[in-house]
């Protein structure tokens, strides 16, 4: 039996692991600024939520959701996307009695969705996610998109591309649906399976499809900017007014649609535009979507929101030759020799210095002196701190500062505060 990890999964080793961490606080920070909560889900839901809140005609829903009957027969299925459940968290938790309106949340999750594995796209993905419940405000979707810009910008990104476009409100799109049918028909034989079945379904998907992209009938199909009627033209004017007002440069693109059922208004998609990053550009893509509370139950609410895919903001990264500022130090770490006493001596003080801030490690190989030196080096210490029987008969420790190589004997009983100062500045714990 090959023990592997499943077919469009993969283990993120710890010096990965570094990166991720560095980009989730860089971003816990950015939200923080934006006044942005966030929102932990179960990792599966009811399959209707997604049935509902998804659409039945997408490829999600269709295709790619991974869905199970548990022991009680009830239909769950592991989230393939964040905002539904979101909004059913949303609408359970009747967090529209809130007093402070709209709801601003941020979320962490991993998704799951049965497709073919490719670079910078798996069946099990990490992605962040911002949500924005209870303000139909042209604002907050240039908010919004600004939040996902900063995101990008701040982690160094430069080659980047914003996408917009504006799928109306339930009037216009109607218009439009009917304007597609209409075109799409005569040459419905010619198109595959998926926009066959699409064009009765969802035909606003057909303009997403990759299969037919080529084919002339896409070409020349009817723009929804065409059939906007006023009240949808100036909310898509209002938001092209505020992005201009933040100087964050933008392209109206009329095919541009969102391969969920539940957008309406404004549609936007990130993409990259840096040399070598791969065919599929996008990076991030997100709408406003009012009616999705109401399909799961709630209130008339409107929403707006993103998801952004982790792997490929590293991915995104790498192609830049961006190095995210690691600090992949050690404080300090423990050299000890000798008797089972030294031992002792030195997992207490591993223990005194934790629980006063300090990051410390000791040898737990056995080595030689020369070995435990040779681990402080690896793990990039800071001092190591030298501990053996003579040490400890005089109630001292050798503290050696790796970087100018100076070695000083301090006190055991003073040698907490002393790394405190030179390496906390007094602080300490918090």
């Amino acid at each position: 039996m090959s023990m592997k990890a499943p077919r469009g999964t993969v283990d993120i080793l710890p010096k990965d692991a570094a990166k991720w961490q560095y980009a989730e606080n860089k971003i816990k920070d950015i939200c923080n600024r934006f006044h942005f909560k966030e929102i932990r889900t179960p990792l599966f839901e009811h399959t209707e939520v997604f049935q509902r809140g998804v659409g039945d005609s997408t490829d999600i829903v269709q295709k790619e959701m991974y869905t199970f009957d548990d022991r009680g027969g009830r239909s769950l299925t592991l989230r393939p996307e964040g905002t539904a459940s979101v909004a059913r968290a949303f609408v359970e938790n009747k967090l529209f009695g809130e007093p402070n309106q709209p709801v601003k949340l941020y979320y962490f999750a991993q998704m799951f969705r049965y497709e073919r594995p490719q670079k910078g796209r798996m069946r099990q993905l990490n992605q962040f996610g911002v949500e924005v419940l209870g303000s139909a405000d042209p604002a907050v979707d240039a908010e919004v998109i600004d939040l996902a810009m900063t995101t990008y910008k701040e982690l160094g990104l430069k080659s980047l591309k914003l996408v917009i476009n504006s799928l109306g409100d339930k009037e216009s799109r109607s218009n439009h649906r009917k304007a597609l049918v209409n075109h799409f028909e005569p040459h419905k034989e010619e198109l595959c399976d998926d926009c066959q079945n699409r064009l009765s379904q969802n035909p606003l998907r057909v303009l997403d499809c990759k299969t037919d992209r080529d084919h002339p009938a896409m070409k020349t199909a009817p723009s929804i900017l065409e059939f906007l009627n006023e009240e949808s033209k100036l909310y898509f004017e209002k938001v092209q007014e505020y992005l201009s007002l933040m100087e964050i440069d933008f392209i109206v693109d009329p095919t541009l649609v969102r391969g969920l059922d539940y957008y309406n208004h404004t549609a936007f998609e990130i993409m990259s535009e840096a040399d070598g990053f791969g065919a599929i550009t996008t990076l991030a893509g997100g709408g406003r979507y009012n009616g999705l509370i109401e399909e799961l139950g709630g209130p008339d609410t409107p929403g707006i929101g993103f998801g952004m895919g982790f792997e490929r903001l590293l991915m995104a990264l790498e192609a830049e030759n961006i190095a995210l500022p690691l600090n992949d130090s050690l404080d300090c770490f423990i050299v000890a020799m000798g008797s089972d006493k030294v031992s002792k001596e030195a997992t207490k003080l591993v223990h005194q210095l934790r629980v006063n801030g300090i990051q410390v490690d000791k040898d737990y190989q056995d080595r030689k002196m020369k070995g435990q030196f040779k681990a402080a080096n690896r793990f990039d210490s800071k001092y190591v701190l030298v501990l053996g029987e003579e040490e400890i008969d005089r109630k001292i420790i050798n503290v050696k500062e790796m970087e100018s190589g100076e070695q000083i004997e301090i006190p055991l009983e003073n040698i907490v505060e002393t790394l405190k100062q030179k390496l906390l500045g007094g602080k300490g714990h918090e």
